[in-house]
């Protein structure tokens, strides 16, 4: 499925249906205007040297039109991170990827201070730009039939390039990933299958698309299904979220374990009525998050697993087939595989090992990386640097990345677990992350970082009763605020920095 062609056939089947709810910017824009508001914008981005566009917009109207014009022009965009360091991660996808025109908003930049960069253009001078010819032109190519219109802007192939994603750079520099027009819509049939999606859906579009969980499930789906999106700019903004599922009658919703917290804390008894589905992911979903919801909404939180380098979607716990704790059954179309991290060879049922996928999910490539490539996928098989094991129903059982376990005195120590066991002994407000520093001694010591004073002693006899001995976190220390990645994964590599620079007293 060539996917902004898609959007084309489902917006002349669905002219007069809303296509995008725009709480930002309080605009509501029927599929007929998207696809003219998309044709308008196709011919100023024609303007732009061909290959990649850089795309920097929050979620809202005019960054679904972007994309979708970016695409059927016939270039290639590539979505570029502003919740943090805005500018230098423009200048990064710029020098990466080799192009120069950014596509962003004034409005934007004000609110983030990001300086301008070379190579900016603003989607509001755009705006202004369109004449009434412009908009007439666009209009008239619009009112043509299906079959001709697809012919007017650009064809491609499934294999073809449809995006490049920047990996969160939470361990190391950012990897630029290429997702195929196949790749995505191997992800929206498994998805439309798993969670019986229909054109009657709502979408909550909170999730950014600079992360692939935003892009398939907030921007794809919906639009090649003919839902209608909600987009909000900000999924920190947990009142105002609560206030729009509630209002817009959202039925599907997906977000991260911290995103979903800030709705549970600012939500009211009824704000989550209409919805039918919660899909977390991106991160371990917490008991407590998951127990919470039951009980105050009698809503079950359903978490799914995946990577920016699978489209992202590996494996999903549904309504009907739920395990609790696990990340669920692979979707259909996806393999997975758990093998030993030393030998290579399957790992048994319920050891654990490493997590490999395969599928027509899995990512083109790493752009200009083809060593980086070659390490990650083997005869088709890519490496999710994540470990875990299959029970005997075949739900997958996340336990944390390959680099998060340490090897201490000759044994293997993982730093998800001690977060489990001290998660759970934690008052509800406390947030924790548990890092490796080196230690002249054993070669590596663990370091719990928590945003509050905790009772130490009190928490270390406990996790005492439930680990061993060098599984104990050596030293606890105080980070009032945990840094976090924009689609609110737990920044490790930054933490790692901030605990070590404590220690070492600088």
């Amino acid at each position: 499925m060539i996917l902004h062609q898609q959007f084309v056939r489902i917006a002349k089947l669905n002219e007069k249906k809303l296509a995008i709810i725009d709480r930002t910017l309080n605009r509501r824009v029927t599929y007929k205007r998207a696809l003219i508001g998309s044709l308008i914008l196709v011919k100023k981005f024609q303007a732009f040297a061909p290959g990649f566009l850089g795309i920097m917009l929050p979620n809202s109207a005019g960054s679904v039109l972007s994309v979708l014009a970016t695409l059927m022009s016939g270039r290639v965009p590539v979505m570029i991170n502003y919740s943090t360091g805005a500018a230098a991660n423009c200048e990064y996808a710029q020098k990466k990827c080799a192009f120069k025109t950014i596509i962003t908003s004034k409005a934007l930049c004000e609110k983030i201070n990001c300086r301008h960069v070379e190579g900016m253009v603003y989607l509001e001078d755009i705006m202004k730009s369109v004449s009434f010819f412009d908009k007439l032109k666009a209009a008239l190519k619009a009112g043509l039939s299906t079959e001709r219109l697809l012919k007017q802007i650009h064809q491609g192939d499934e294999d073809d390039t449809l995006l490049i994603l920047f990996t969160s750079g939470s361990e190391k520099d950012p990897k630029g990933v290429q997702l195929t027009h196949r790749n995505i819509s191997a992800n929206y049939h498994s998805l439309i299958h798993a969670y019986t999606l229909t054109s009657d859906d709502i979408f909550l579009a909170n999730l950014p698309y600079f992360h692939v969980f935003g892009q398939t499930a907030n921007l794809w789906v919906p639009l090649a299904t003919g839902m209608t999106i909600v987009t909000y700019a900000n999924p920190l903004d947990s009142k105002t979220i609560c206030d729009i599922v509630r209002e817009e009658k959202v039925t599907l919703m997906a977000g991260t374990p911290t995103f979903f917290w800030g709705y549970l804390r600012n939500s009211k008894r009824g704000d989550f009525d209409s919805v039918r589905i919660l899909l977390t992911g991106a991160d371990k979903c917490p008991d407590a998050l998951r127990e919470s919801f039951l009980k105050q909404h009698n809503k079950v939180l359903l978490e799914a697993y995946g990577a920016t380098e699978t489209s992202p979607g590996i494996t999903v716990n549904t309504l009907e087939h739920n395990r609790p704790g696990s990340v669920g059954l692979p979707l259909q179309g996806v393999q997975v595989r758990v093998e030993n991290y030393e030998t290579g060879e399957p790992c048994a049922t319920g050891e654990i090992g490493k997590i490999l996928v395969k599928g027509d999910n899995v990512m083109k490539g790493y752009f200009d990386d083809f060593e980086q490539t070659s390490l990650s996928i083997r005869h088709g098989w890519y490496d999710t640097g994540d470990m875990g094991y299959m029970d005997a129903d075949g739900f997958l059982w996340h336990v944390g990345r390959l680099k998060r376990f340490l090897k201490i005195g000759g044994e293997m120590v993982s730093l998800i677990k001690v977060e489990d066991v001290l998660e759970k002994l934690l008052p509800p407000d406390v947030e924790c992350c548990v890092v490796e520093v080196p230690d002249a001694m054993r070669g590596a010591k663990i370091v719990a970082a928590v945003t509050q004073g905790i009772d130490e002693k009190t928490t270390l006899k406990r996790m005492a009763e439930q680990l061993p001995k060098i599984a104990i976190p050596s030293k606890f220390i105080v980070i009032p605020e945990l840094p976090k990645t924009g689609s609110g994964k737990i920044d490790f590599k930054t933490i790692t920095e901030k605990v070590r620079d404590i220690i070492q007293g600088r």
